[in-house]
């Protein structure tokens, strides 16, 4: 019992000997591998086999007690002889024991150490695999969130750049736009702000659409010259085109190129602009404050309308009786019902007529909300019915309407049907005239209530009614509107 107990290792001496593996890890791959490779890898002799299990019994249960052993059978010689070799290992704790198992069968198995360490290393490979993949994580993760500020960062500084261009153009077009609304609405400083704010973001809106449109003309000018630089160059070079790099990133940066040229020419050309817009409000108040039909309808029939038109503001209230008012649509009594799918736009085209002076618009929905604004043409109306067009954006919103001139085909129609091509091409013009926004589109809460408003006539034209569900990716909206103007 002394011998056993002078041949275990201090444990210690057992992890810095096996590469660091604590004796309990150390210990069920020892019994691992026994229990695997006896009889196949490794033939251990009766003794060996003996003196293991007892290291076995020693770690699991502790030293022998004959009290708890159990009953041998007379001829149960391997029982006997396998209760006699734990006995003799006495009083060791668990660990010596454990010890006393790996010992012995690296003594016993020259396979067992090799086998060690290739687990050693298996472990090793894995805790280095696993480092190297949360160390991937880590910088993926930082570069993500490196990504995310910049774009915040380009976002901020653009949208910082668009509000410093739109409160420059503000600030010089405030005090015609306020002598303005002061005549329309004298006494209502509620009404005159509403009109001042919907002047000035008409007017950032067309001045951005004139940068962007002088923008592309340059561009591509740049790009025909450079074309034709480089077929110059080509032929003078007898078709080496090694030595020849065109411009192929002129258009990268248009976006942000564009506000900084908005603020410098704002500020190279603010005394022309704002003797300009003094001009402009200044023809146009006199225009509304004399009221003289006569000049409203040539103004309307001429073909080149100015860039900036004044146009009185709408009026938009709601009204709750939106279920009796849903009935008196879906039974005729209106204009109708319109399905506007997902991701679809409806335009009501509604002409001016020569009897009216003013336009009124109501429309609810079911359920769900819908985007809603008003916009004028500044075109002679080619019919008097009130026509939809429905497109998937506003890019199209204000093509020629094919139900309308398939009416032009029929023999019925009389001379219309001679006329169809001189109606095309009248309708093609009246594309090509300019558009204001009376009111900008938004999303309406109509579900609950009914939303009513009203326009007074500001010449010859035709209203768009926008109804915009582009927005919405799966969900279709049901609408009922109507529409009617006052004499």
């Amino acid at each position: 019992m002394d011998s056993k107990k002078t041949e275990t290792v201090p444990a210690t001496a057992a992890l810095e000997k096996w590469g660091g593996f604590p004796l309990q890890e150390l210990y069920r791959l020892a019994f691992t591998f026994y229990k695997q490779n006896s009889g196949k890898a490794i033939h251990l002799s009766y003794e060996d086999n003996l003196k293991l299990i007892a290291f076995k019994q020693q770690a699991s249960f502790g030293p022998f007690n004959t009290n708890h052993a159990p009953a041998l059978g007379v001829l149960d010689v391997i029982g006997r002889d396998r209760q006699q070799h734990w006995q003799l290992l006495g009083d060791i704790t668990r660990e010596q024991a454990m010890e006393g198992f790996i010992d012995l069968l690296d003594t016993m198995c020259s396979a067992f150490r090799p086998y060690i360490e290739a687990v050693r290393q298996n472990r090793d490979e894995t805790l280095k695999a696993e480092l190297r993949r949360m160390e991937q994580e880590k910088e993926a993760r930082e570069k993500r969130e490196r990504e995310q500020q910049e774009l915040l960062e380009e976002g901020y500084k653009e949208e910082l750049q668009r509000r410093q261009l739109q409160d420059a153009l503000n600030k010089q077009t405030y005090q015609q736009f306020k002598l303005y609304a002061e005549k329309q609405f004298p006494g209502n400083p509620e009404q005159q702000a509403v009109l001042i704010h919907q002047l000035q973001r008409e007017h950032y809106h067309q001045y951005m659409q004139q940068l962007h449109l002088q923008n592309q003309n340059q561009n591509q000018q740049q790009n025909k010259t450079a074309a034709m630089n480089m077929e110059q160059m080509l032929s003078t070079a007898g078709g080496d085109q090694n030595t020849v790099t065109p411009a192929s990133n002129s258009n990268n940066n248009n976006s942000c190129a564009e506000l900084a040229n908005a603020m410098d020419g704002l500020q190279l050309n603010e005394l022309e602009r704002q003797s300009e817009v003094q001009a402009e409000a200044n023809e146009h108040s006199d225009a509304y404050n004399e009221q003289q039909p006569d000049q409203s309808n040539e103004q309307a029939g001429n073909e080149d309308y100015d860039d900036y038109v004044m146009i009185r503001p709408a009026k938009i209230w709601t009204r709750p009786d939106i279920e009796q008012f849903k009935t008196e649509v879906s039974a005729g009594d209106g204009d109708g019902v319109i399905t506007i799918g997902h991701g679809d736009t409806v335009t009501v085209r509604v002409p001016t007529n020569l009897n009216g002076k003013c336009i009124f618009w109501e429309f609810a929905t079911d359920n769900y909300d819908i985007g809603f604004g008003i916009y004028f043409e500044w075109a002679k109306p080619v019919t008097n019915e009130v026509t939809v067009h429905v497109s998937d954006s506003d890019e199209d919103e204000d093509c020629v309407d094919e139900d309308y001139l398939s009416t032009t085909e029929d023999l019925e129609s009389g001379s219309m049907g001679q006329d169809r091509t001189a109606l095309a091409q009248t309708m093609n013009a009246a594309q090509k005239a300019p558009i204001s926004i009376i009111v900008p589109i938004y999303r309406r809460e109509c579900y609950n209530e009914v939303y009513v408003g009203s326009h007074s006539y500001p010449g010859e034209g035709v209203y768009l009614l926008k109804f915009d569900n582009s927005y919405s990716i799966w969900r279709s909206k049901t609408l009922y509107y109507r529409v009617y103007y006052e004499r």
